[in-house]
């Protein structure tokens, strides 16, 4: 038996709520958005799946919204029963009774744990009578997570989208930046072109980092003035249905790379390229991180920012003071998306239907080691990749990111400006 509830709704200040966003692995399993949900799965010679969820109520809903309520939810999810989600706690003694094992996510909510080891007590408590309690007790997130980790096609599909209307932002944030633009009115673009294009929301907080803020790995103000002279990095893309898109361009606020900003930035597009070429299913998930440090560091070198041979930059990790973070992630309802990186202290292999991220990047601050044409240059480029059979897709390949096109890009908007 597996019991996986829904996130609750978290409150912003006083009596106002934050947005509401359900928990990943329990709409994995039913695709239900609503708050003060749990789903139970039954297995067994007689499987069931039954979904506690909030019941109509005309008043609340006058206030705060519709809500499916338990009897339509049957049929309209699929469900073998439903009930009131009151009626949870006369429920789940019932239903535990002599179940071998109990999955639960254990741990995730310690107010949870209380609920759920209450339940077992009052089983437990019925011994004498001949019916027993799970004996173990297991958690189901392993479970899931494996199952996430391969996206089927319906899955793709959405992150497909998820990723275009992504792309369209990026496109339109391009087009709008000029020097003098503030950066939250850059961010505000991206915002406008996830909602407009039937996103629900960013799938995380947009970074928009114009000059020296782009060397800031996880920058959020997003409120200075974007510069002549600066290159603006923006790591921003949407949420939709469920599934995050994961995208970072970086480009010149002017339209133009200085050389020492284009050196940089098409030695990071090298790594990528590199990076992309090693995502092929077989291959280990350290693969790509390995491809894309093995141009940075040999370029850091060619550049004069790192000394010695390949090998030696490599394990002294020297490339490090320009290069710190991997060089992706596992992408999917969430944006860090569940599933292990190492079977059994091995390099998790690639297979059909994985998506991760490939994102290398460099990030030059003032440094007396640090030639001064080189400072405050941050760049990362981003896309989401498919592992498919023969090689991998590019979800993302809807954002210019060869330097002559982002270019060409910025000056055919700038000309139809004037």
């Amino acid at each position: 038996m597996a019991i996986v509830p829904t996130a609750p709704e978290r409150t912003r200040n006083r009596d106002s709520d934050h947005p509401y966003r359900f928990d990943s692995y329990f709409h994995y399993l039913t695709g239900f958005g609503e708050p003060e949900a749990v789903v139970v799965l039954i297995g067994g010679e007689s499987p069931r799946q039954i979904l506690f969820c909030r019941d109509k109520d005309e008043e609340r809903e006058i206030w705060d919204g519709y809500r499916l309520g338990f009897k339509a939810a049957r049929e309209a999810l699929g469900f073998d029963q439903t009930f009131a989600i009151g009626e949870l706690d006369t429920q789940m003694p019932l239903l535990l009774a002599n179940q071998a094992a109990l999955h639960f996510p254990a741990g995730a909510d310690p107010a949870w744990d209380t609920r759920v080891f209450a339940w077992l007590n009052q089983v437990r408590a019925q011994a004498r009578t001949g019916v027993s309690a799970p004996t173990q007790l297991i958690d189901i997130r392993a479970l899931l997570d494996s199952m996430r980790l391969i996206k089927d096609e319906h899955e793709l599909t959405l992150m497909r989208r998820a990723a275009h209307i992504s792309a369209d932002a990026q496109v339109r944030a391009m087009r709008a930046t000029r020097p003098g633009c503030m950066e939250y009115e850059i961010e505000a673009e991206l915002l406008h072109e996830f909602r407009r294009r039937g996103s629900q929301s960013p799938a995380y907080t947009s970074i928009v980092a114009g000059g020296a803020n782009a060397c800031v790995l996880h920058y959020r103000e997003n409120n200075a003035l974007l510069k002549e002279g600066d290159l603006l990095l923006i790591d921003a893309a949407c949420e939709l249905d469920g599934y995050a898109a994961d995208i970072t361009r970086t480009f010149p606020v002017n339209g133009r790379f200085s050389p020492a900003q284009r050196d940089i930035y098409t030695l990071v597009l090298d790594a990528q390229h590199a990076a992309i070429a090693a995502v092929q299913p077989g291959r280990g998930f350290n693969d790509p991180h390995e491809a894309a440090v093995a141009v940075l560091a040999q370029g850091l070198i060619d550049l004069g920012l790192c000394h010695g041979s390949l090998d030696t930059v490599i394990e002294s990790a020297s490339y490090r003071q320009f290069y710190m973070h991997r060089t992706g992630h596992w992408l999917g309802m969430d944006v860090h998306d569940v599933g292990e990186y190492r079977e059994s202290g091995q390099w998790r292999a690639l297979s059909e239907g994985m998506v991760l991220t490939v994102e290398p990047g460099l990030y030059i601050r003032p440094a007396a080691n640090v030639p001064e044409a080189y400072w405050n240059i941050g760049v990362r480029i981003e896309d989401d990749v498919a592992v498919c059979a023969g090689g991998c897709e590019i979800l993302t390949s809807g954002v210019p990111k060869q330097p002559e096109e982002i270019e060409a890009l910025m000056s055919e908007c700038r000309a139809a400006a004037s």
